[in-house]
């Protein structure tokens, strides 16, 4: 069982920026950053291989944010630039527990552990 404990969220007017953090109690592999509004579906924001040589964003975030990873502090970040309102959500990272060092996992069901969630909000 891998515990994942996000950090990092908080208050952040438009056009700023935050960084947030997944601290996993293991090894982790293929990792995962979500999103979820009020009101609507839980979505895939990020995702990286437990190598770190590949990653997903959707296309609402691209050329703003950043996900990387530190395997050595089994740490895995979320770089957010250029906020938008709509960035408005609870931030979850997620973490799959199959050993593969390749595989980057584009959705909610391929991840069996979650952390708690951070909020992050953008003013307008």
């Amino acid at each position: 069982q891998v515990q994942l404990v996000e950090s990092g969220g908080g208050l952040v007017q438009a056009g700023g920026s935050l960084r947030l953090s997944c601290a996993a109690s293991g090894r982790t592999f293929g990792m995962g950053w979500f999103r979820q509004a009020p009101g609507k579906e839980r979505e895939l924001v990020a995702a990286i291989s437990g190598s770190g040589g590949s990653t997903y964003y959707a296309d609402s975030v691209k050329g703003r944010f950043t996900i990387s990873r530190d395997n050595a502090k089994n740490t895995v970040y979320l770089q957010m630039n250029s906020l938008k309102p709509e960035d408005t959500a609870v931030y979850y990272c997620a973490a799959d527990r199959r050993p593969n060092a390749l595989l980057v996992i584009t959705t909610v069901y391929g991840y069996d552990y979650w952390g708690q969630g951070t909020q992050v909000t953008v003013s307008s």
